[in-house]
């Protein structure tokens, strides 16, 4: 049996896992799919933002020790990770330069370096497979702006959404400062944006093909996945 738990940031990410990820997942060989808010999934007031990486690192690993039979990956995103401190995000601080993929490198090697340093020279590191979302899950929306529009019922913003999308190569190019984060964009043209509800309504409207084919970084997550287990 093959159990995969994917520690995500918030409950807009569990709702993606709980209802996109998981049927697709478990269709291509595991037995079990499941989102587990990082940190701490039973401190409901928690929910949304990111924790500093102790604490997630201490819930990734127990989960790995106690079940031999599982595989952990993450999703969290990119803008947001903490960069300094005793709570910094492994090789966050570093990934200032570079393209997209190369900022998500740095930081899921130095995620998988910290882990497996853990674990022990035993641990089969196949079985941690981090991700950070480029640069955030609201950038994932990008993939079609047709879609994203009428999935939170504001059809009429397709061509607003659109002109953000094509000033960047990809979804996932869509930068990171407090300023032009995708979330922030969206906040402007949608007052009042409530993440866990409409970016589930959009994701469902633009389904997972889309965003896979828009989004090469989250394309080749998901094929690691998929490898895994076929």
């Amino acid at each position: 049996m093959t159990r995969l738990l994917i520690h995500v940031e918030g409950q807009t990410e569990e709702s993606f896992v709980n209802v996109i990820l998981r049927d697709h997942l478990i269709n291509t060989g595991y037995d079990s799919v499941g989102a587990r808010i990082v940190g701490n999934a039973r401190l409901r007031r928690s929910r949304g933002g990111i924790r500093p990486w102790p604490p997630v690192k201490r819930d990734i690993i127990n989960h790995l020790r106690n079940d031999l039979g599982c595989i952990a990956t993450t999703m969290v995103d990119f803008y947001g990770l903490p960069q300094e401190g005793d709570g910094a995000w492994p090789g966050r601080a570093e990934a200032t330069v570079g393209g997209v993929l190369e900022k998500a490198a740095n930081v899921e090697s130095a995620l998988l370096e910290s882990v497996s340093e853990e674990m022990g020279s035993r641990f089969d590191s196949r079985r941690f497979v981090p991700f950070v979302v480029m640069h955030e899950f609201e950038g994932l929306l990008f993939s079609d702006c047709a879609a994203f529009g009428h999935g939170i019922g504001r059809g009429d913003l397709e061509q607003e959404f659109a002109r953000i999308r094509q000033v960047f190569e990809t979804p996932e190019d869509i930068n990171d400062s407090p300023d032009s984060a995708p979330s922030k964009r969206v906040e402007r043209l949608v007052p009042g944006y409530e993440k866990p509800l409409l970016g589930t309504l959009a994701v469902l409207e633009i389904g997972l093909t889309r965003i896979r084919a828009e989004c090469p970084h989250f394309a080749s997550w998901l094929t690691r996945l998929e490898a895994l287990v076929t």
